[in-house]
């Protein structure tokens, strides 16, 4: 395939994963700012007020921010909000309290990116099959039926990966935005005026006079910008280039042209600010457009769903969850991947918010504190990394200070709705940054537990004398720490005073392309006295099998084939004590510990030839 090619490819499957949400806003984002708790009434001037908040909103956080500022800094291709604070606690390790800060900041963040992943996809679908109701009332009880069958079928097919399923509704979603750029500029033909909203003056006029309903507004207008937290998430899974084209070159026309559309029919005819979207449409087109927008909301909740598989992924190799079971679905793009266990928890969850709720104007409400919070964290994080590592900073700090000012509006805009069902993101929030520093902290004791026994590798000869007994075989110690003697070890030889005729203390590296090379797989080094240091390579792309890959050694090590061979595998009991943990979290830390994938089915161990010791640790 062609370079060409390969970037149209990753352009069209990009358009069907990171802007789906994004671009499925113009289905509620205009109408909301007319619903009777935002207080505008209908009137031209209201219109233009909208758009022009509207226009430079989206211009100023997604536009620039984000597709510009925010997507130039990745995490060995990865983004999201774990990414950005990855590499800002990089850039302040010299300034603990300042790093602490920004742990904190971005792992509640990433928190709260998890109660966006599972309202888009319920109110984005809900929003799209409501339009049934607007086509034919009398099947509006089907309404909530639909909407599940379709966000159930959703989720299994996550299983055939994101560059599939993108590919896939990549012409769906480009077909969707052609027809938003089409219906908003027919609109747009017969009433031009409304491009007057392009002045920044009729947002900036109306919030000088009425600050209050202006402030009110803000929570509809963010509606627009939701969609943006996930487009930086997912851009692991395509890299920055597709979707940056993707944005300037279709998506943001497409959808301003839209919401200009909707303005503009509301001016000739105020009745249709009830559903000012499906009123674009001709009566002939308007079964066809509920059919796309149903699908195109399908896809809108790829880009969330997408997203919480990169951040559990980053979050688990940053030690703030434990090992989780992960299918690679590309050998080309290492971010595309797919999480079993957060695939079917999110589809329980998404499916108990549209019984709860029940139409997408009740989740609105629900809708934006979680988003514009990890909005107003990502950019102060972007901004620690300016001040330190952006020569000259100021002139983007200087934008990122207005940026976060204006976000920070928006947040206490959202945050209105609280009793509303704006508490339910934040509720999720916490409960999941309490889960991911509870597993930090509690591994942390658990590390500082077992380094207290630590010895180092070379000091492996002279911990066994001639005189201890060896019996026949070989034991594979899987060795987390390559540089030290691996607990198991030592807690064999105190407890059964016996040793293998021949030792391997296994390191496995994961590589960062889709397959190790035959002549890479294993390297290993003698320590003496029967003992060898031995590290075992697998692609990215690869399951990994570590009796298939130890059969690359010689005859000598006993590897051969799984006759004579005992994988020993270190294992924490975690106990409650006087470690640093209270009670209940130390009970969490070992709930959460034991729900980690199994090291031996993770490795494909033979069942039967795996012994685990376990240690003691008191939390």
């Amino acid at each position: 395939m062609s370079n060409t090619s390969s970037r149209s490819t990753l352009v069209l499957a990009a358009l069907g994963i990171v802007y789906g949400d994004i671009g499925t806003s113009p289905l509620y984002a205009f109408k909301e700012a007319f619903a009777a708790e935002h207080g505008l009434s209908v009137s031209p001037d209201h219109v233009l007020v909208t758009l022009s908040a509207l226009f430079w909103a989206i211009t100023l956080i997604i536009s620039i921010k984000y597709v510009w500022v925010v997507l130039r800094h990745d995490n060995d291709g990865e983004g999201g909000v774990l990414a950005l604070t990855a590499l800002a606690h990089r850039a302040c390790s010299t300034r603990p309290r300042l790093a602490a800060a920004v742990i904190v900041l971005g792992v509640f963040a990433a928190a709260l990116f998890y109660g966006d992943a599972i309202i888009t996809p319920a109110i984005s679908v809900l929003s799209a099959i409501e339009g049934v109701a607007v086509a034919a009332p009398s099947l509006s009880n089907w309404v909530l039926p639909v909407t599940i069958g379709i966000l159930v079928g959703l989720f299994i097919v996550q299983r055939y990966g994101t560059g599939r399923v993108g590919g896939s509704f990549g012409p769906i979603t480009l077909l969707w935005f052609l027809t938003l750029a089409a219906l908003g500029v027919h609109s747009i033909w017969q009433t031009p005026e409304v491009l007057a909203a392009l002045d920044p003056r009729y947002a900036l006029q109306f919030a000088a006079n009425q600050p209050y309903t202006a402030f009110v507004l803000l929570s509809a207008v963010f509606l627009a910008l939701t969609g943006g937290e996930a487009l930086y998430a997912d851009m692991g899974h395509f890299g920055a280039w597709p979707v940056r084209f993707a944005w300037y070159g279709l998506v943001c026309p497409a959808l301003l042209l839209n919401y200009f559309g909707q303005g503009a029919l509301v001016i000739r005819d105020p009745s249709a600010a009830s559903n000012p979207f499906y009123a674009l449409a001709p009566e002939w087109f308007l079964w066809p457009l509920v059919g796309l927008a149903a699908a195109a909301t399908v896809i809108a909740s790829q880009a969330t769903i997408s997203g919480a598989y990169s951040i559990t992924l980053q979050a688990s190799r940053l030690g703030y969850l434990p090992r989780i079971r992960l299918r690679h679905t590309s050998d080309t793009e290492r971010g595309q991947i797919y999480v079993p266990a957060v695939n079917w928890l999110m589809l329980v969850g998404v499916i108990l918010l549209v019984l709860a709720f029940g139409s997408s104007g009740a989740l609105a409400a629900a809708y934006g504190i979680a988003v514009s919070g990890t909005m107003i964290v990502t950019t102060i994080l972007t901004g620690v990394i300016a001040a330190l590592r952006v020569s000259p900073p100021w002139r983007l700090l200087a934008f990122l200070a207005a940026v976060v000012i204006v976000e920070c509006l928006f947040f206490a805009s959202n945050a209105m709705k609280f009793m509303h069902g704006g508490w339910f993101p934040i509720a999720l929030g916490a409960l999941i940054f309490l889960m991911l520093t509870t597993w930090r902290h509690g591994s942390a004791l658990v590390a500082n537990e077992r380094r207290r026994m630590d010895l180092p590798l070379q000091s492996c000869s002279l911990i066994v004398s001639d005189e201890l007994p060896r019996v026949a075989g070989t034991a594979v110690y899987l060795n987390s720490d390559p540089g030290h003697i691996p607990s198991a070890l030592l807690h064999g030889l105190k407890h059964f005073k016996v040793l293998h005729e021949r030792v391997l203390f296994v390191h496995i590296e994961l590589l960062e392309i889709p397959y190790a090379a035959p002549g890479q797989r294993v390297v290993a080094k003698p320590l003496g006295r029967g003992m060898h240091d031995v590290r075992v390579r697998f692609g990215f792309r690869e399951e990994p099998n570590l009796p298939a890959a130890l059969r690359h050694l010689d005859a000598s090590y006993g590897v051969s084939n799984d006759i004579g061979v005992t994988y020993v595998v270190a294992r924490s009991v975690i106990a409650n004590g006087p470690g640093g943990l209270t009670h209940w979290r130390a009970a969490l830390f070992g709930a959460m510990s034991r729900q980690a994938d199994d090291p031996g089915s993770y490795f494909s161990l033979p069942p039967n030839q795996v012994v685990e010791l376990g240690t003691r640790v008191l939390l």
